[in-house]
Parts: C-alpha cells; structure tokens; sequence
C-alpha cells in the first residue's frame, strides 16, 4: 500500500525485516524441538541462535533469490552464511518451505488484527461518546432519502455502535480462525518430522497446530478472515455514507471537522467538503476487493499448489494496512464531526409537521374510521403540504372528516415530539448495556 495510506506499526509487520524474523524464528525453533526428541544435535540448534541478534541483509538475500528462484533457499543459504555451513546442516530438517511460509503469514495475519481489533475499539469509543452526548438530540429520519419520522441523532451514533460492535466480534473470532500454524512437511504427513516439533513451534509463535494441513493450511481460514474485514469495510462505508449526505448544503445536519487553513476547493474558496468520508467509501472499496482472491484461493490442486501465493502477497499487507489507516481516520472524523442540532430541527419542521402523518392515521382507525379511509383522510391533506406548501396540522384541523372523528385536541396532541423518543434509554440500554 502506497505510504499516503500506511501507518508505522501496520507497515512494520509486513516489512522484508520482520518476514525473515520470522522465518528464522520458525527454524530455530524446530531445531530446538528436534534436538529434544534426540533428531539432530543439540549443539547444531545451539549454533542457530547465534544469529538471534543478528540483522539479516534483504539485499543479500534478494540477489540470492535471484540466482536460485526460491525465496526460502535463499533464506537458508544466507542463515547458513551466518552461522556457518557446518552448524546450519540441520536447519529445515524434514521441513517444507510451506511450513515457513504459511506459519508465518499467519503469525503476521494475526499481529495485524491486534492493531484493528484496537482500532475497532477506539471507533467504538468514539461512536458511543457521541451517542451518549446526542442521545436526545432530534433529528429526522428518513427511508429512501425521504423525511419519514423524529429519530435522534444519539439513536444514529448508537446503531452504528452496534454494528462496528457486532464487526469486533467477528474479527476477533476471524483472528482466532487464522491463529494456526503448520510444521508437518511434504504433503502435510509428519513422514520426515514428529508432530511435536510443530506442536512446540506453535506454542512459542502464539499459534496453534493446524489439525489437518496438506503442504499448507486450509485456505478457507483465510477466506473468513478477509471476509470479514470486507464486511468491516462496508459498515465503515455506511457511517461514512451518512455523514457525506449530513454534510450536504441542503440538509448540513453535521460535517466534517475544518482545521485552520485549510483549503476545500482549488476553484471555488468557498468549499468545504467531506473528503475524508469521501476518502474512506475509496478505501473501503480497496479492503472489499481482497475478498472474492481469498475466496478463489481456497481451490488448490491436490496437496498444494501456489496460485493463492502472489495473491496473499499483495492482499496481507495491502488490506490490513488500508483497513488500519482507514479505521483510525474513520474514529478521527468522529471524534470531531460537528453537529448542527438547530439545523437538524429546521429540517424535520421544513414541511410543516408532515412527519407526524402515521401518528394521525393510526389515532383514526382506533377511532372507528376504517384504514383505507384514514389514509385517504391523511393522504389528502398530506399532499397539500407537499405541493402548495400548507401547515399540516391546520389542515387537519380545518377537515371536517377529521374532526368527525377526533377532537381539535386529539389532532394537536399527535404532533408531540416526545411521543417519538420514549423508549430512546430503552434501545440505549439494549446497545450499551
């Protein structure tokens, strides 16, 4: 991922440095396990980790490779270098590059989703605070971009909590699907390695062995876990969504944060837009498009094949990394979204208590009015609130048909805010507990 979207920590997990950390780790490991169950000398697994301190040259290895076509010999070949031929014999004993490989992109899948489960959490932190500090404040809601009824914006931030919550969940079961490694050989079988060998691997890399691998590990764990950031993705692109039409100039209900000397327009001065929602509906199309590769990566030819490698290249480092800048940026515009409750209210009242049509209807059919009649009854002065611009409840009042069945107090009582945030602390109570 190009800088302008990467944060330090994400990116340092995906580095040529940290790779070969890893790897390293792996194999002194295994010789660790091997010399306990008497396999090769204790001295050769010694010797390995004189190399513990040591920074291995990416470019060395590189020009290896280069000769060699193989990432993982080349590895070996200059761990070898290191710590001298003769005390490197052993290293990869019974092993397969898999083993390397897929035991570390899961080690990283899994360093990765520890910063995003803590991005999650400060998202949360911040919908809920806003929730909290708008639980009251009315707004109108609306279905299909219509004005439908009074809502607050505390409701808004609070189902938005719910679902990054109900994300959260999700990724932390998706961390432990990837949390799995494999040490097993050719073909998955132990033929040339005992299974405690990779038992013991996986417990000092924070995995657990992988039950059943062939040459590598079931890739359906890696279709979940990049389903699920999908997934993430797209309920960040839903809140991100809702701020880009609050901050349109004919409903500017809310808007992004604009600091000081900042610019919206290199035409018109006059500009301030939502670019940093805009910024997160572009990433989050970038998170989504690793979701069908992990998909297709689960199909392999018999015991291994490595059609899902060039993909998971790109997608482990591309994805986390986006989705960890994306997050963050997500929680920043939140915790400084400004509200325009007068404005919210301005709105909701712009077509003169038409909100309260449902209220109406319902109060007519309790009182004996049928409800193909009471639609008609509401519906008609309805729409001249919509196309010559009248007051809703002096329509009603002035319809002889709605007087015949409610009083002039019963139409101006259904116009009560207060009758649509009645349960808010219960739906509260339901999301934060």
């Amino acid at each position: 991922m190009i800088p302008r979207y990467s944060r330090p920590e994400m990116t340092a997990i995906w580095s040529p440095e940290t790779k070969f950390r890893i790897w390293y780790e792996i194999e002194a490991h295994v010789c660790d396990a091997q010399a306990a169950i008497g396999v090769i000398p204790q001295e050769n697994a010694d010797a390995v980790w004189k190399a513990k301190d040591v920074e291995f040259d990416v470019a060395k290895i590189d020009a290896i490779e280069a000769v060699t076509k193989h990432d993982v010999i080349a590895f070996l070949t200059h761990l070898a270098d290191i710590i001298g031929n003769d005390e490197a014999r052993f290293v990869h004993q019974g092993m397969t590059s898999s083993d390397v490989l897929d035991t570390t992109f899961n080690v990283q899948l899994v360093r990765a989703s520890d910063i995003l489960i803590k991005d999650m959490e400060r998202v949360l932190a911040a919908l809920k605070s806003r929730a909290l500090e708008h639980k009251d404040t009315i707004r109108i809601g609306r279905s299909h971009g219509i004005h439908a009824e009074p809502t607050t914006m505390g409701l808004t931030f609070a189902r938005f909590y719910a679902e990054m919550d109900r994300g959260l969940t999700r990724l932390k079961t998706a961390r432990d699907e990837i949390s799995t490694g494999a040490v097993s050989g050719a073909v998955g079988t132990f033929a040339n390695i005992d299974p405690s060998v990779e038992a013991h691997v996986c417990e000092k890399m924070g995995l657990t062995p992988e039950p059943i691998s062939t040459q590598v590990i079931p890739r359906d764990r890696h279709a979940m876990f990049f389903a699920t950031l999908g997934v993430i993705a797209s309920s960040m692109e839903n809140i991100a969504t809702e701020v880009r039409h609050m901050q349109r100039t004919e409903v500017l209900e809310a808007e992004e944060f604009f600091s000081k000397g900042q610019k919206g327009s290199s035409a018109m001065p006059h500009k301030r837009n939502p670019v940093l929602t805009e910024n997160l509906t572009g990433l989050a199309r970038l998170v989504r498009m690793s979701v069908t590769p992990a998909m297709e990566n689960v199909t392999l030819w018999h015991e291994r094949d490595i059609s899902h490698s060039s993909v998971e290249r790109t997608i482990g480092p591309d994805t986390t990394i986006t989705l960890n800048f994306a997050l963050n940026r997500l929680a920043g515009m939140i915790e400084k979204l400004v509200i325009y409750p007068d404005n919210m209210l301005a709105n909701m009242n712009k077509f003169r208590g038409l909100v309260m049509s449902q209220r109406v209807l319902l109060a007519l059919t309790q009182a004996g009015v049928s409800r193909e009649d009471s639609y008609k009854l509401v519906q008609r002065n309805a729409m001249k609130v919509w196309e010559e611009g009248k007051d809703f409840q002096t329509e009603l009042l002035g319809d002889a048909d709605v007087l015949a069945a409610l009083s002039a107090e019963e139409v101006k009582e259904k116009f009560d805010l207060g009758y649509h945030t009645k349960h808010v602390d219960t739906i509260f109570k339901r999301v934060f507990g």
